[in-house]
C-alpha cells in the first residue's frame, strides 16, 4: 500500500510499504478521510512544541517512520481476533491517547487517568495511508448522519469536549475564548451547547471572527484593531470574563500568539474566574503566579480526552448542536496531497484555512 514516511523534520515522502499485520482486539481499515492537527504540522516542519522530544529522537533512530494522523474517519475491513463492538463496513474514528492497560490506575479501573499508553500516530502508526491497524479500544462508531470529513473532526473535538467540561462552565457563565482556530471554534459551540451566557471571541484573521460569529459568538474581536482585553472587560462590565480559554499560544512561526495570549488571558479574566490552557507551547516560560494567587484565579489545563467524551461528540454533530461542516474550507483529493495539507495547515492565515486541510484518500 501507498504511506507516507518521515525521513526527518520537513523530509516526508510517499512510499510504497507492506500491508500492516492484522493483530487481536484490533480492526483492519480503509482510512477515507485524515487531516494533519495544528501540533502534527508543527512537529513535521520540526518547530517545538508538544512531543518535540520524542519525535525527533525517533526521527534519528527510526526513520524512514509512518508518523502523524491521528485525525480521521476510517472504514472498517477486517476484524482481528476478540474484536465484538464493530463489525465489517462500520465507520470508525478515534481518540488518540490511549491507556496502557498495565499500570496501577488501569487496573483499578481508572484508565482514562492514566497518561502512559501510547498515542495514534505518535508511538503507533497514524493514517497518511492507505490502509490502517488500529486498536478496537480507541474506537467510536461514527454515525450515518455525518460525513467522513466531519467524522475526521471528532478526535479533535473531543479534546474541546474535555476542555470544556474541565472549565466546570455554569449557566450563565460569561466566557472570552482567545484564538478561534478549529479548537478555539470547538470550544466556542461546546461552551454554547453547555450553558455559557455571553461569549466573547478573539483572534487575528477576518475569516476566523467571520466564522466565529457564524457559529454562535455574541461578539468577536479582531485583535489587530482593538485591545482584546479592554474590549472583554468593556463587554463584562468591568469584571473580566468568568472563563477564559487560551487556544491561541504557541509559535509564532506558524501564525500564533507565542506566550502573549497567555498574560492577556490573566488580565482579561476575572478575579476569582478561571483560565482553561488549551494552548502547547513547546518550551517553559515565565508565569507571574503571585498575581495569579492575588486574584484567586484558577489556571487549569484540560483532561485527557476518553471514549465517552468521543461518543458524546457524534451525538453533538449528528444532532446538529455542534456544526463542523462550515470550518472544512480546505479539502484535497488523493493521497499524493498529503503534504499539501501539512504546508495548508501550518499556515492558516497565508491560505485562509480554518479547520486543518483535509484529505481524501479513499476516493
Amino acid at each position: 500500500m501507498k504511506a507516507w514516511r518521515f525521513y526527518g523534520f520537513r523530509d516526508l515522502r510517499l512510499d510504497e510499504v507492506p500491508m500492516p499485520v492484522l493483530r487481536p482486539r484490533h480492526v483492519l481499515a480503509q482510512v477515507l478521510v485524515v487531516q494533519p492537527s495544528v501540533t502534527e504540522a508543527q512537529l513535521a516542519a520540526g518547530v517545538r512544541t508538544l512531543a518535540y522530544d520524542k519525535i525527533k529522537q525517533r526521527l534519528e533512530t527510526e526513520a524512514p517512520v509512518q508518523l502523524f494522523g491521528h485525525e480521521f474517519c476510517v472504514r472498517i475491513v477486517e476484524l482481528g481476533e476478540g474484536v465484538t463492538r464493530f463489525k465489517v463496513g462500520d465507520r470508525v474514528a478515534a481518540r488518540a491517547k490511549l491507556p496502557c492497560e498495565a499500570c496501577p490506575l488501569c487496573e483499578s479501573g481508572r484508565g482514562h487517568l492514566c497518561r502512559k499508553g501510547p498515542i495514534i500516530g505518535f508511538q503507533l502508526p497514524g493514517c497518511f495511508c492507505e490502509y490502517a491497524v488500529l486498536p478496537e479500544i480507541a474506537l467510536t462508531l461514527v454515525d450515518d448522519r455525518i460525513s467522513d470529513n466531519e467524522a475526521a473532526c471528532l478526535q479533535s473535538l473531543s479534546d474541546s469536549v474535555a476542555s470544556v467540561e474541565t472549565a466546570e462552565l455554569k449557566i450563565g457563565n460569561s466566557v472570552a475564548i482567545l484564538g478561534q482556530g478549529s479548537m478555539g471554534l470547538e470550544c466556542l459551540q461546546v461552551a454554547r451547547v453547555s450553558g455559557a451566557g455571553r461569549i466573547i471571541t478573539v483572534d487575528v484573521r477576518d475569516e476566523a471572527c467571520a466564522m466565529s460569529l457564524e457559529l454562535g459568538a455574541d461578539y468577536a474581536i479582531n485583535a489587530t484593531r482593538e485591545d482584546p482585553v479592554a474590549a472583554i472587560r468593556a463587554l463584562t462590565q468591568g469584571n473580566g470574563a468568568d472563563i477564559v480559554f487560551e487556544c491561541a499560544g504557541g509559535s509564532p512561526t506558524q501564525g500564533l500568539a507565542g506566550v502573549k495570549s497567555v498574560t492577556q488571558a490573566v488580565d482579561a479574566v476575572r478575579s476569582g474566574g478561571k483560565i482553561v490552557g488549551v494552548s502547547w507551547f513547546g518550551s517553559p516560560f515565565e508565569l507571574d503566579v503571585d498575581l495569579l494567587r492575588e486574584r484567586s484565579l484558577r489556571y487549569v489545563f484540560p483532561d485527557i480526552s476518553t471514549l465517552e467524551h468521543l461518543q458524546h461528540t457524534v451525538n453533538l454533530v449528528a444532532s446538529g448542536r455542534v456544526r463542523m461542516k462550515p470550518t472544512i474550507t480546505h479539502v484535497l483529493d488523493g493521497i499524493e496531497n498529503v503534504a499539501q495539507a501539512f504546508e495548508i495547515t501550518a499556515n492558516k492565515g497565508k491560505y485562509k484555512a480554518i479547520n486543518p486541510a483535509q484529505v481524501r484518500i479513499a476516493i
